[in-house]
């Protein structure tokens, strides 16, 4: 595919691949190791799927970096080797999977760019970035290659189920706003040409332009849907303490990324999941100072909500007289507890809930925490990941404390 030529960018210097240590890596067996038991208790392809691996192949900080995904993945190294911007390059993925726009997924594309790309003679540059989602279908590639200057567009995208090419796309006239694309057809003739735009996803857009006559045709059909329940299903969250103290509107119950409407939540999921709503108190109490009877919301008046600790005594204390790390343990401890349901996501609606995997990306997932607190976070995540139904990707300044938990994968993204 040219486009992934043209856009490529020089490899900045001392950056090497993510590489997975210990515990979980690729050569330890998890929960995404070939040959594991599925649900159904034989050997086969999960029932549910999930993205195995996020390549980024040319974007920010990253040239040709490869991260390992397991259900419990933690992404460490020092300031500035790009675990955050792993975490936004996954979240993007998960964006336009779920048919979002360019524009709306990168408000400021050069700054996806790679320092030190250079533009081509058309002044072009842009970044790259994929991943593999594994499932019924087996293992299914996704990479997308994106202009960011002079303007924002898809000019090439390749989906592929090993060696097969389901669908490719370029950018053939660089004046008309539609890329070129080419998808698996195993008729009588082997592939279909149509424009698609380019300023979306192709692989979002394929069960609306594939008519499913063929076997080959349902195989592209297949592999789409696969990826794009893999991709979707995503909630990216880093609690910010100082919108978590004061009151918030009652509203959907519904989590947002900062957190900031906490109470909103708590008022809900009190009543609607008891069971749920006592891991959440439990969790909380080896968290935070003082004793812990439960974790509620109050009205406080005009349609508006407080969050407090109820000591068991007649006290309640306010959120707004914990610590910083109190705040973040509690909110990520819910985010971790709940679903879909409960957090502002966009799940793949046409698909079983029992078949779609709840991903949570959460960027320094150990800010302001101590010991206590991280390790007791952890093996919740790990309690939580190994039931199937929720995935946690996470950045860590430091990991070396995460081999006392098990299942926890350890992805070091230093130079």
């Amino acid at each position: 595919m040219p486009a992934f030529h043209t856009l490529a960018a020089a490899r900045p210097e001392g950056h090497a691949p993510g590489r997975p240590d210990s515990p979980g890596g690729p050569e330890s067996p998890g929960p995404d190791s070939p040959g594991r038991p599925d649900s159904s208790g034989g050997l086969g392809r999960p029932d549910r799927a999930r993205l195995t691996e996020l390549r980024l192949s040319a974007f920010a900080g990253h040239r040709s970096t490869r991260v390992p995904l397991g259900p419990l993945t933690l992404l460490t190294g020092p300031s500035g080797c790009g675990k955050s911007s792993a975490l936004r390059a996954y979240e993007a993925l998960a964006r336009l999977g779920g048919g979002a726009g360019l524009g709306e997924v990168f408000p400021d594309p050069a700054g996806c760019v790679p320092e030190r790309a250079r533009p081509d003679a058309q002044r072009r540059r842009g970044f790259r970035i994929g991943c593999t989602a594994d499932g019924p279908e087996g293992p299914v590639s996704l990479d997308v290659a994106v202009q960011a200057e002079p303007e924002l567009r898809v000019v090439g995208e390749r989906l592929a189920a090993g060696p097969l090419v389901l669908l490719e796309t370029a950018l053939r006239d660089p004046g008309r706003r539609a890329v070129q694309a080419a998808w698996h057809n195993g008729g009588s003739s082997p592939v279909t040409r149509a424009p698609l735009p380019d300023d979306r996803l192709g692989t979002a857009l394929l069960p609306l332009r594939v008519a499913g006559k063929t076997d080959g045709q349902r195989r592209v059909l297949a592999a789409a849907e696969q990826m794009v329940v893999a991709l979707r299903s995503v909630f990216a969250c880093d609690p910010r303490p100082g919108s978590m103290r004061v009151p918030t509107p009652a509203g959907t119950g519904r989590l947002l990324r900062g957190c900031g409407n906490l109470a909103d939540v708590l008022w809900r999921t009190r009543t609607e999941c008891g069971r749920r709503h006592g891991l959440l108190v439990e969790t909380v109490r080896t968290g935070c100072a003082g004793a812990v009877a439960d974790v509620l919301a109050e009205p406080v008046g005009e349609g508006m909500l407080r969050a407090v600790l109820d000591r068991g005594d007649g006290t309640r204390t306010g959120f707004e007289r914990l610590g910083d790390g109190e705040l973040r343990y509690t909110a990520l401890a819910l985010v971790l507890l709940t679903g879909p349901g409960v957090l502002e996501v966009d799940p793949a609606g046409e698909v079983p809930a029992a078949l779609q995997t709840l991903t949570v990306l959460a960027d320094g997932l150990d800010r302001g925490l101590d010991p206590s607190q991280r390790a007791g976070l952890l093996r919740l995540a790990a309690r939580m990941c190994e039931r199937g139904h929720i995935r946690l990707t996470a950045a860590v300044s430091d990991a070396s404390w995460a081999g006392e938990v098990p299942g926890a994968r350890v992805v070091d993204l230093s130079p």
